[in-house]
């Protein structure tokens, strides 16, 4: 073999060998097992604070990755994953959401409850109706927000509101909680009802009025990640942080309660 072959075969092998190296960087965990690469985690809207904070934590926590937060309604969520949206990882405020991503058989092992929440009424600062319970929400002139029924958080409002034997009307049927507090922090509405968790994190702008019947209704969270994740090891690894002791220290803080 010329010198010239002998070179030429080496580049070869040099170049298949760092593209080798390369191919799974942004894929694969690193030497010690932690999640590396991009990590695309859709979640329930009532979780963006939450998953804000630990996203970063999770990134300090594993050198070199990066997560990417898509929030919505999770019914809006599970359809987008089932019609082959590019993702990691799922977060649901419900299982009912999970099931539909599970059945169509795009998930990668068992979803996992890791946190639950409760609803409580979101009023004003100042509350000017006096709002103290659902009862209070079908007085005249009161307008309320509620989430679409499809929606978790619409479907246990719809729960607590039949356990009080309280008919009401909303004025507005939002696509996800965030929607919803909205309403309340633009003073487009009287009360809607959200999640503890959202009522605590918009605490400088509503109130949040708890109430008996909303013990009726807690949604459990599951967490999965999903088969045809983009990146599979930092899907299990950042859903192995999120059911860790740090990230459940942050979900407690913000008004979840524990699985």
């Amino acid at each position: 073999m010329s010198a010239r072959t002998t070179r030429t075969a080496m580049a070869v092998v040099m170049a298949l060998a760092a593209a080798g190296c390369g191919a799974g960087d942004d894929k694969a965990s690193g030497a010690d097992g932690r999640g590396t690469g991009a990590v695309t985690v859709f979640a329930a809207a009532s979780l963006t604070e939450s998953f804000r904070r630990i996203g970063r934590e999770f990134e300090a926590a594993n050198p070199g990755s990066a997560v990417t937060l898509n929030v919505a309604g999770s019914s809006a969520l599970a359809n987008q994953i089932n019609q082959g949206a590019p993702a990691d990882v799922f977060a649901s405020a419900a299982p009912a959401n999970m099931a539909t991503v599970t059945e169509a058989g795009n998930v990668d092992g068992t979803p996992t409850v890791f946190a639950r929440n409760q609803l409580v009424i979101a009023v004003p600062r100042d509350n000017p109706k006096g709002v103290t319970g659902l009862a209070d929400l079908s007085r005249p002139g009161v307008k309320v927000a509620l989430c679409a029924n499809q929606v978790p958080c619409g479907a246990a409002a719809r729960t607590a509101l039949d356990a009080a034997g309280v008919a009401l009307t909303p004025v507005t049927l939002e696509q996800d909680v965030k929607g919803a507090l909205a309403k309340v922090k633009l003073g487009e509405v009287d009360a809607a009802l959200v999640y503890r968790s959202d009522a605590r994190a918009a605490s400088a702008d509503v109130t949040g009025v708890e109430f008996p019947e909303s013990a009726r209704a807690v949604n459990d969270y599951p967490i999965v990640a999903l088969k045809d994740a983009p990146n599979p090891a930092g899907a299990r690894a950042f859903v192995a942080y999120v059911r860790s002791a740090p990230a459940q220290a942050v979900l407690a803080e913000a008004g979840f309660q524990a699985p």
